[in-house]
């Protein structure tokens, strides 16, 4: 893909089992977790694999984006990160579906990223300052700095790119350098001004960008209208506008993409256009449009912002139905799935019966019908958005409610369309041998995806299926899914499933965590007892970061309502732990504090409880300087 040979005769690697990262690029021996290298289809679930592939490769491939071209300095960190993890999710991409590896990537970033950026840890991508670098190696430098190159990827195209890096590469070899001097290599090679660009290295958080429509019939011309401004961040209250590459398509009522005529434009109309934003308020205008279109919007999600836009339900639907790219079909799916959301929320605060949008179910049908797209695609396409990402949308945060919403939705949308997810469930249970195929993996993951929602309706003949997927099947991904379902919702099997995968996996540590994981993240009223219990288990221990991670860090950061009790009980374990492992491992401590530095987003009891804890980490003494920046900065900063 880029022309750059490995320069070793030999590509050596280990594997540790206790190891705080994924995996780290010494020239000549990379060191990996074991979790990203060891995998067989009994132990290793399809997910793992992809994982396995996606780290390797992105230590790989640092052997030039990192080591022949380093960092000058420690703020430059994004200039190896940023640009590696843009080549391994592009390798991803290739090695199985490129919008579905997409989606994978933008939902990791809104979950995460966007909460980064609007919380006290705020940074840019290129930060201008730290106390501990160890702090640093975050979803900003690492995951929003793979966006900032998307966006010159974008920019420039696929060809322009590669005479960027190409020049990139042979004119530092060698050397110690910036990313100003990476964006440099882009101008000099494309002809094209990055000065404005730049701004995405040295402004932290999530620019918001709105949009309205205007079409005027009389002279079959279609207007959008961008405004775009970004809320402050710690240290940084007067934002310039961002360089934003928005690429746009115009569908027709036939759901047809017309050819854009961009007024202004000379060269030849396509169906899809990069329009740049580079003003705070700024207008686009489309000729010969003879029907008002529904406008795609952001496609290929081809910049890191928040998107408002004047879209009704009905246009999302229909985009969800109809849009030509793969990402913005998903991508509707999800807004409109918000959208439902948001008013039921606002229906059970006023106490009222929750209903089933019937436009939300619609659509929902009609993509489990559709045989062209991808089965990985489609499953993607049903997941509801995830309850961290759903609570960006809120003003004030309700864990409890947003569970409960969500949860009513999934059951209502099994309950609707039960057959066809029951039909879907058995055209892709293959018994066959386990294969890792693009292909096969999609199957599985619609295959459990409507598993997952049949197990919504509690019926007995459900159960036994699922059962009978967790005893008979020959990978793990399907045992794994199964015995998620049954742990994850009130029967009398979980706990002897539970009791016979462990009997099974005891000797084996990775599998275990998944053990371990699977019971932390169950949205059921007594997990945290529940992982309290698990502490004191033989096979629990704090000097294992994996098995930290899969069992506190599982329900302290990926189980919102189980955490976020209004007894404030997950804010006191968090803050014990927290504090054990301060002395063992500050840089693990430090990465399991995240959930409480979000404390003002919650309502005033919960922002009480979570400022308590915090109070009490800072007052002890000899913190490391890990939780010490976080915790200070969490507390004080506003």
């Amino acid at each position: 893909k880029y022309g750059r040979e490995y320069d070793l005769d030999i590509y050596m690697i280990v594997a540790v089992s206790d190891f705080n990262m994924a995996a780290v690029e010494n020239k000549g021996l990379n060191i990996f977790n074991s979790r990203y290298v060891l995998a067989r289809p009994e132990t290793a679930t399809d997910t793992d694999y992809v994982g396995i592939e996606a780290v390797i490769g992105h230590e790989y491939f640092h052997n030039w984006s990192g080591n022949r071209v380093t960092c000058r300095d420690w703020f430059q960190l994004s200039l190896k990160e940023g640009f590696t993890v843009f080549r391994d999710e592009q390798f991803t991409a290739d090695m199985t579906s490129q919008a579905v590896k997409r989606i994978d990537d933008v939902r990791v970033l809104r979950s995460h990223q966007f909460a980064e950026d609007a919380g006290p840890m705020a940074h840019p991508v290129r930060p201008d300052s730290y106390v501990e670098i160890n702090n640093f190696y975050t979803m900003t430098v690492y995951n929003k700095g793979a966006e900032v190159v998307h966006m010159l990827h974008t920019l420039v195209g696929e060809k322009g790119f590669r005479k960027g890096t190409d020049l990139y590469f042979s004119r530092h070899d060698g050397q110690a350098v910036t990313t100003d001097d990476f964006v440099t290599a882009m101008e000099d090679t494309n002809q094209i001004d990055l000065q404005q660009f730049r701004g995405w290295y040295a402004q932290a958080g999530t620019p918001v960008v709105e949009v309205t429509q205007e079409y005027d019939e009389n002279n079959n011309r279609f207007t959008l209208h961008f405004r775009q401004n970004c809320p402050s961040t710690p240290g940084q209250s007067d934002k310039k506008p961002f360089h934003i590459p928005m690429r746009v398509g115009l569908l027709d009522r036939n759901g047809h993409d017309l050819p854009l005529n961009l007024e202004g434009n000379q060269e030849r109309a396509n169906v899809d256009e990069v329009l740049q934003l580079t003003n705070a308020e700024q207008s686009f205008t489309f000729t010969d449009v003879a029907e008002k279109p529904v406008p795609s919007l952001l496609r290929g999600f081809s910049a890191p912002v928040k998107l408002k836009s004047d879209l009704s339900a009905e246009d999302l639907a229909f985009l969800m139905a109809h849009d030509s790219d793969e990402f913005n079909r998903w991508e509707a799916g999800q807004q409109l799935a918000i959208k439902v959301i948001a008013e039921l929320i606002q229906t059970q605060h006023a106490n009222k019966s929750l209903t089933l949008d019937t436009g939300l179910s619609t659509a929902f049908a009609k993509t489990l019908a559709d045989e062209e797209l991808d089965k990985a695609l489609i499953a993607e396409a049903l997941s509801l958005p995830d309850e961290s990402y759903i609570s960006e949308f809120q003003q004030v945060i309700d864990p409890v409610i947003i569970h409960q919403v969500r949860n009513f939705l999934q059951r209502a949308l099994a309950e609707e369309h039960f057959g066809v997810l029951k039909s879907g469930y058995e055209a892709n249970h293959d018994r066959g041998e386990y294969l890792i195929t693009a292909r096969a993996m999609g199957q599985r993951r619609l295959k459990n995806l409507c598993l997952s929602y049949l197990m919504q309706t509690g019926q007995e003949d459900i159960l036994a299926q699922c059962v009978a997927q967790f005893e008979s099947g020959n990978n793990m991904t399907d045992v794994i899914a199964a015995l998620t379902a049954l742990v994850h919702s009130e029967n009398a099997s979980s706990e002897r499933a539970l009791s016979a995968f462990y009997d099974k996996w005891k000797h084996d540590p990775l599998v275990l965590d998944k053990w371990f994981a699977i019971q932390a993240s169950s949205p059921l009223p007594d997990t945290l007892l529940r992982v309290k219990q698990l502490t004191a288990h033989d096979d629990f221990t704090l000097k294992n970061p994996n098995r930290v991670r899969s069992l506190i860090g599982t329900f302290c950061m990926r189980n919102p309502v189980g955490f976020h009790n209004v007894s404030g009980e997950g804010y006191i374990f968090l803050a014990d732990y927290v504090l054990k492992l301060d002395r063992l491992n500050p840089q693990i401590a430090a990465r399991l504090f995240t959930p409480l530095t979000h404390w003002r987003r919650y309502d005033e009891k919960r922002q009480m409880l979570m400022r308590t804890e915090l109070q009490r980490i800072l007052q002890t003494q000899s913190l490391s300087s890990d939780v010490y920046e976080i915790a200070s900065k969490s507390y004080h900063t506003h």
